[in-house]
């Protein structure tokens, strides 16, 4: 068997990217991104294409972010873990796969055979999450009205909440950041990550008991796809009386008042109550990701 090729694309040959068949219907769920010139890339064996990836970033990115399209044929596994290895940037893997593929035969083959090319790639897994996507079919959800909710224009006060969120958490990616430089860090990650946003700095609010205390905050924000639930957290002294339900639902009615037609969210598998709470307020899960990075590169994945 011949070695893979690895090619680069540009406009003259950006066909081939298609030429491999998507079991998984990645291409229909793709989010919004400049399609730039080299962040394209296939293997081709014998002169056909046997593995493909696209990496993925904001407009103003000069490097992607992580890689969001991973496809391998057949038995290609070493084509498609040569293919992330040839790239110049280390960053992480996202694979967007349809809800309940683990329960169809062609799509759990499909994407375990890219897990494995991952693996093989230096990768590992880092987190598999749920995807959410509310529409207003889906109904505004109640409510509470047990918390007061006011913007907050220091950083200051989030990061102090978010350090504070932070110091438990059932977030992997908040745990990666901790184990790599400590809660700063995780809260600085957080803070950098809705600057980046496009979505306006004043939209960040914190909710407070009427009594005055903190109890969490919430972040409504718009990223280069479209509005997202950014965050809702609550902090340790004040979990247990289901707050998190009431940031939720506080930040769809915000984001709608902004003239949100839907909205995106994530969150762990592993994270149950903030599942559950999603599902109380009226977010089905549209499809689910898994999340892979390269061990050892601060902030990878």
């Amino acid at each position: 068997m011949t070695a893979p090729v690895i090619r680069v694309l540009d406009e003259s040959d950006a066909h081939l990217f298609d030429t491999l068949p998507d079991p998984l219907r990645a291409g229909e769920i793709l989010r919004a991104a400049a399609d730039r010139p080299g962040w394209k890339r296939v293997a081709l064996r014998d002169g056909r294409v046997v593995a493909r990836a696209s990496w993925w970033g904001g407009p103003d990115d000069a490097e992607p972010l992580t890689v969001e399209r991973f496809d391998v044929a057949d038995g290609e596994e070493d084509a498609g873990a040569a293919l992330l290895r040839s790239a110049p940037w280390k960053v992480g893997l996202e694979l967007n796969l349809p809800g309940g593929w683990r329960d169809d035969p062609v799509l759990k083959d499909a994407a375990e055979a890219r897990f494995e090319a991952a693996r093989r790639a230096g990768q590992h897994l880092l987190v598999e999450r749920y995807v959410y996507r509310w529409t207003p079919e889906c109904g505004l959800p109640d409510r509470p009205g047990r918390l007061e909710f006011a913007p907050e224009p220091d950083d200051a006060v989030f990061f102090d909440a978010l350090r504070r969120i932070h110091s438990v958490t059932l977030d992997a990616h908040a745990r990666k950041a901790i184990e790599e430089g400590g809660l700063d860090q995780a809260a600085q990650e957080e803070i950098d990550f809705f600057r980046w946003c496009p979505s306006p700095r004043a939209w960040w609010q914190v909710a407070r008991t009427p009594a005055g205390e903190l109890a969490g905050i919430h972040i409504p924000a718009h990223n280069p796809s479209g509005p997202c639930v950014g965050f809702i957290g609550v902090v340790p002294e004040q979990r247990g009386h289901g707050y998190a339900y009431d940031l939720l639902a506080e930040c769809t009615h915000y984001l709608v008042e902004q003239g949100a037609e839907f909205i995106a969210a994530a969150t762990d598998q592993g994270n149950f109550p903030m599942a559950a709470h999603f599902a109380k307020a009226g977010y089905p899960v549209a499809r689910e990701r898994v999340h892979f990075e390269y061990p050892g590169v601060v902030g990878g994945g």
